[in-house]
């Protein structure tokens, strides 16, 4: 189980992918803002001088020492929704997020966001 108090020791963390393939480095954590548990992460990919953050759900993360485990190979997530390194996800966009993953979306009942940056 994942708990939202450690999340700050996670940032600049290698993010690795299922089969242990490195695919960028931990921006931040974005919560359910219902629950208020980890939800998704941004990793910081690409060139040094073009990086993006993608995201990807954490739900069943496995944290080890310097790295964090996610449970998807890394070319879903290398094509997953992105931000730019000082960009904001916007509102309209949370749902392409959990379609790519699969997963189901459910915004508030007055269109509250799903994520909430931590």
């Amino acid at each position: 189980m994942i708990h939202a108090a450690d999340v700050r020791e996670w940032r600049d963390c290698a993010v690795v992918d299922s089969e242990g393939h490195k695919i960028g480095v931990l921006e931040a954590v974005y919560v359910n803002t219902t629950t208020d548990e980890p939800a998704m992460a941004t990793v910081r990919t690409g060139l040094p001088t073009r990086h993006r953050l993608v995201f990807v759900p954490i739900e069943d993360a496995i944290v080890g020492p310097g790295y964090l485990k996610v449970g998807y190979v890394r070319a879903l997530v290398k094509r997953a929704p992105s931000i730019g390194t000082d960009g904001v996800l916007p509102a309209g966009q949370e749902e392409a997020i959990f379609k790519h993953y699969s997963l189901s979306y459910q915004s508030g009942a007055a269109g509250e966001r799903q994520l909430a940056r931590r």
